[in-house]
């Protein structure tokens, strides 16, 4: 069990360069500079969320942390430890996040029924 949580672990260098191929594409397409935060999502998966020097945002997904602190580090981006304070009012947000965030209530879509 101890292999396949190293293994899980370890950082996946074709994966961070790819990721960091993303990442620095979004950020010379968004302003010419971009920071990042590091978040666990869940079964060994890492957020890496990206704002960029115009204020769009975008996600990706590294398969360990490991790999997304080596897809930033390639990338050269400023990492935040957290998505709040500087970093979140950074965050420019448009009409179809406003309409998904709120739903009905400013006349965007409804969520989905329950199954």
């Amino acid at each position: 069990m101890a292999d396949a949580d190293n293994k899980q672990a370890a950082a996946d260098p074709k994966q961070a360069a790819r990721l960091a191929k993303q990442i620095t594409a979004f950020a010379k397409s968004h302003g010419g500079s971009a920071e990042g935060q590091l978040a666990h999502i869940g079964r060994g998966t890492t957020r890496i969320a990206l704002v960029g020097a115009n204020g769009e945002w975008g996600n990706l997904v590294a398969r360990s942390h490991a790999t997304a602190q080596q897809a930033v580090e390639l990338a050269g981006i400023t990492l935040q430890d957290d998505f709040d304070g500087e970093m979140a009012a950074k965050v420019r947000t448009g009409p179809y996040e406003w309409s998904r965030m709120a739903g009905l209530q400013l006349g965007g879509p409804a969520n989905p029924a329950d199954n």
